[in-house]
């Protein structure tokens, strides 16, 4: 298939474009399911804290509440990536990876993607009621971090903290979920996802790096250019010492610390891989995160079970 048939540019082929009906691609796109690299990032932290509460309370991670975190986490970025997509389109339609999305080429109205919007936040609403009512005033609380975080970019040099903010809200919610409350670990969680958000996201802003300077688009990209690695070190490093003191307070052991030393070597890895001047490249470097996120949560999970 051709981007002229409606591939977004930066797809890459998957089942959308291949299996999918025609009618609802444009709304797959919109929600980003063509490209859940997304969905998982903003997954990793619910499933973290899912797996520090479970450290804490010494017994098996909750199934039940990572499922409904999954379901949660692919409807809520669907969500906003559409809100994204609504308040940017007339940006992304200056940028050459983004022009081909689906409001700006015009394969659906800005009416329809507001319809769209809501029915998926309704599924986000009906996999948050199913929490107690602790974690549901939590998750409401997320809303105005992701309503104001598209317009950061056109009045700050640093709309990856803002993002931070709300990919990493997940580290918020996993732990009331257990425990009806907020405490340190949990606190703890979150200003280290926070951190390795920062990361990644200016890895991936480095592909749209001349284009945003052009259009007046801000970004750590722009901010950091030649000083990306050492920036990337820092904020990694933060990632790693908050999550470990997370961890720590929360009674985790040898098999967490196993798990957090294999997290810290993968992003090691990518800063030394990276080439921020190949957009490719800062694209596999951004999308392995996932493997990051997912090696952390493995510790997490098997610290549990053996304290269980």
């Amino acid at each position: 298939m051709t981007r002229g048939a409606g591939r977004v540019a930066d797809s890459t082929g998957n089942w959308v474009d291949g299996v999918a009906p025609a009618w609802a691609r444009p709304y797959l796109r919109l929600a980003r399911l063509d490209r859940p690299i997304g969905s998982w990032l903003l997954l990793m932290p619910c499933w973290w804290s899912v797996g520090l509460a479970a450290v804490h309370a010494r017994s098996q991670v909750n199934v039940w509440h990572l499922l409904l975190f999954f379901i949660g986490a692919f409807a809520m970025r669907g969500a906003g990536c559409t809100w994204n997509d609504i308040v940017d389109r007339d940006l992304d339609s200056q940028v050459e990876r983004t022009r081909s999305r689906p409001i700006p080429s015009g394969q659906v109205t800005v009416a329809s993607a507001a319809a769209f919007l809501m029915l998926q936040a309704l599924v986000g609403l009906a996999v948050l009621l199913q929490f107690n009512r602790f974690t549901i005033y939590v998750g409401f609380a997320s809303l105005a971090v992701v309503a104001i975080y598209p317009f950061m970019k056109r009045i700050t040099y640093w709309p990856q903290i803002v993002l931070g903010l709300a990919f990493s809200w997940g580290a918020l919610m996993g732990w009331p979920a257990t425990f009806a409350r907020l405490d340190l670990p949990a606190l703890l969680l979150y200003a280290g996802a926070i951190s390795w958000v920062i990361g990644y996201d200016t890895i991936y802003a480095h592909q749209d790096r001349e284009d945003d300077a052009l259009i007046g688009i801000k970004s750590t990209a722009l901010l950091f250019r030649e000083r990306t690695k050492p920036m990337l070190a820092l904020f990694y490093a933060l990632a790693v010492a908050l999550i470990a003191l997370a961890g720590w307070s929360a009674g985790a052991g040898l098999l967490f610390a196993l798990g957090l030393l294999a997290f810290a070597a993968h992003l090691a890895w990518q800063i030394a891989r990276l080439d921020v001047d190949d957009p490719i490249d800062c694209l596999v470097v951004f999308k392995s995160n996932r493997d990051a996120g997912l090696i952390l949560f493995a510790g997490l999970v098997l610290d549990a079970a053996l304290r269980a």
